[in-house]
């Protein structure tokens, strides 16, 4: 009979805990070029950022803005130098495949554990109405292009925080410098829980990113959340406030 802690302990062991082996070691002149590279992204895209989550809902520029720093995010990882996939460890753990199927579990969890606090959310006002302002964009605009945005940010965002600025960190602290770092861009929004929402699911993805070495699994755990996040939250606030 299968155990479900046991295999949930395994599960979490083989996502957020043992590394893959790999050999990613770069010269010491392409990790310096890589730091410059990502400060000056890491700059430039708050800066962005703050500008665009201050646009009112249902305004143009907001999309505009979007793209923009989904642009500065990606430009900048792929300048900072090489980035990778990653490998996970395979479910019988005799080998290691592309982070999906395992991603895509991390990234529902994540989902379930959010919407679990958003009933506790939509009941407090001063935390559930700056989270309504923010999804604002999405009613009174275009879902289907702030679909697209979210797509196009979050891939953007672990190109860049989860690929050039981990891999320009170094090994010991990245884990912990690059979730900080997310948290601190994501509060020039001026949303407390999206702060909180960005320690969460940077830690985990940072997590993800040391034990498979790459950007992909980072991305469709990242993807699984928000996308998750951008269709169920708005009418569980609704249907609870």
């Amino acid at each position: 009979m299968v155990n479900p802690v046991a295999e949930l302990r395994a599960f979490v062991r083989a996502a957020l805990v043992t590394p893959v082996e790999r050999d990613h070691t770069e010269p010491d002149w392409a990790f310096r070029r890589r730091r410059v590279v990502s400060v000056v992204t890491l700059v430039v895209g708050a800066a962005v950022l703050a500008w665009a989550l201050r646009i009112e809902p249902g305004d143009p520029t907001f999309y505009a803005a979007t793209f923009a720093l989904a642009g500065v995010w990606a430009v900048g990882a792929l300048l900072s130098g090489p980035l990778h996939l990653g490998r996970a460890h395979t479910r019988a753990g005799r080998g290691s495949s592309r982070a999906v199927v395992q991603s895509l579990a991390l990234g529902a969890l994540l989902l379930g554990l959010f919407m679990a606090g958003a009933v506790v959310v939509a009941q407090v006002p001063v935390l559930r109405d700056p989270v309504q302002e923010l999804l604002d964009h999405a009613r009174v605009g275009s879902l289907g292009l702030v679909t697209v945005i979210t797509v196009v940010n979050g891939i953007a965002e672990e190109l860049y925080f989860r690929g050039a600025l981990y891999a320009g960190v170094g090994r010991r602290h990245a884990v912990a410098v690059t979730t900080v770092v997310y948290a601190l861009v994501t509060a020039t929004a001026g949303i407390p829980l999206l702060v909180l929402a960005a320690v969460v699911v940077g830690l985990v993805v940072a997590f993800q990113r040391r034990v498979t070495g790459g950007i992909l699994g980072p991305a469709i755990t990242h993807l699984t959340w928000s996308l998750g996040m951008l269709f169920l939250l708005p009418p569980v606030l609704d249907r609870l406030s």
